[in-house]
């Protein structure tokens, strides 16, 4: 059976980290022999050091501006504007960090040439690599096996979150009309091993249906599997994609979806995050002291009331906790009850925008992780109103208790303000796919996440 060479997500990811590491070398190496930059002496001692050093500050801040997301990776303008945030804080820590790094030059031209030495190879290699990875012959062909409906949500969620991979068709009892780009197949005119083999299939995702369970196509996808065919499910796919949970049956049992993280039952990992709470929450209370002059005065002429907000929200277990937070909307802004805040809601005060947008009027929160009501990562916790109304209409939000709120979480991260039913039911998603998948690589996302969302002002 003929295989194609692709490569996945992952692999992407490692692949643009190693080349980025080695055209910064091999340029730093090329400058230092032939070029007038005696600033990185490739013959010093601690040149390993040196490298060490320069390649986690790249690979660090590559990763908070985004340099290493597929989607970034894919835009010239995007990639561009990283490279070049990147190189310049790079260069920056870099030589101030002269005990790891070489002594900071008396001429000051050499800290240009390492800029350059960073920046013109990156943007050129990029650049490279845009121009070449959306070839079809890198891109993931994939075959699709299910009912036309949900098909055709699996193919529009595939043309936004997945553009390397090239659907070659499907297999469905039905055409579907508003598709007629994919071929259709038909399982009682063709062997599924044929399409395979013509099409170069990387990979099979099957939707749970009555063509993928008939017993013809069962046995067929159990005879493509012993050969070595990628075959995945349409939910799992969708999470491998998305890094949230699929859509929903809420009259489905929870337990068909979700299982605890072993995370959850490791009192390592646990003591772990509390320590690194009170570690975290301990510089946030301090950050806050110093910062507090200034917030008090700005706050003075730009909401010009109380400084502070205190609110009932729900925590682990479903037990009520007072939140803290830096007040943004005006005065008696739910006189008339509690309702969701909006999108460029007009309670919200000119500072209280500014305080939004950086994520300054969380900063109080951390005396909240410090009395343990929260963690630093977690489903955001909600007030009781709006808890108890999600319930009734998302049973499987009550879920959201299991753990600790917190400060940020993933769905805050991968998901706007949510103001409706529906986008409350998304960020649920997302925060399930937290619960489920929760361990320490992804709250180091999570974090990173959350540094470039205030970087780049996304806040509400």
């Amino acid at each position: 059976m003929p295989k194609k060479n692709n490569y996945s997500i992952s692999e992407r990811k490692f692949f643009l980290r190693v080349i980025d590491i080695s055209v910064v070398i091999g340029a730093l190496f090329l400058t230092s022999n032939y070029l007038d930059f005696f600033y990185f002496d490739v013959s010093h001692k601690s040149l390993i050091s040196w490298l060490i050093t320069l390649s986690f500050y790249l690979l660090f801040f590559g990763q908070i501006f985004e340099l290493y997301n597929l989607k970034v990776s894919s835009s010239r303008f995007l990639v561009f504007r990283s490279i070049a945030v990147t190189t310049l804080l790079t260069t920056l820590f870099y030589i101030f960090t002269p005990i790891i790094s070489p002594v900071l030059p008396e001429n000051r031209l050499q800290i240009l040439y390492l800029f350059l030495t960073i920046f013109l190879p990156l943007v050129i290699w990029r650049f490279l690599y845009i121009g070449l990875v959306f070839l079809p012959k890198f891109h993931k062909y994939v075959l699709l096996i299910g009912e036309a409906k949900e098909l055709s949500d699996l193919i529009n969620l595939i043309g936004k979150n997945a553009p390397d991979n090239s659907i070659i068709g499907y297999i469905s009892k039905n055409k579907i009309p508003e598709f007629n780009e994919f071929k259709h197949f038909n399982v009682d005119e063709r062997e599924i091993s044929d399409i395979v083999d013509e099409h170069y299939v990387s990979e099979i995702i099957v939707s749970k249906s009555n063509i993928s369970e008939s017993k013809s196509v069962h046995n067929q996808l159990i005879h493509l599997f012993e050969n070595g065919v990628p075959i995945i499910s349409a939910k799992k796919f969708i999470e491998n994609i998305t890094y949230l949970v699929p859509e929903l049956k809420l009259d489905d049992p929870f337990y068909d979806y979700l299982t605890f993280s072993k995370s959850h039952q490791s009192n390592l990992y646990l003591v772990f995050i509390r320590f690194f709470d009170i570690l975290v929450s301990l510089l946030g209370v301090l950050f806050l002291t110093l910062l507090l002059p200034l917030i008090i005065i700005f706050n003075f002429f730009g909401n010009k009331g109380s400084l502070f907000y205190y609110q009932d929200r729900i925590g682990k277990g479903g037990k009520a906790f007072n939140i803290i937070k830096l007040r943004t909307m005006v005065a008696d802004a739910e006189k008339n009850g509690a309702v969701w805040a909006q999108k460029n809601d007009n309670r919200i005060t000119f500072f209280g925008k500014f305080l939004r947008k950086t994520r300054l009027d969380e900063v109080p929160q951390f005396i909240n992780i410090l009395r343990g009501d929260m963690s630093l990562i977690g489903p955001r916790p909600e007030r009781p109103k709006f808890v108890n109304e999600l319930e009734e209409q998302l049973p499987f939000y009550a879920i959201r208790h299991v753990i600790k709120p917190g400060l940020t979480g993933w769905a805050q991260v991968m998901y706007p303000y949510a103001s409706t039913i529906e986008e409350q039911k998304m960020k649920l998603r997302y925060d399930l796919y937290y619960i489920k998948e929760r361990n320490i690589l992804l709250d180091s996302r999570v974090i990173i996440k959350t540094i470039t969302t205030i970087l780049f002002f996304r806040g509400q």
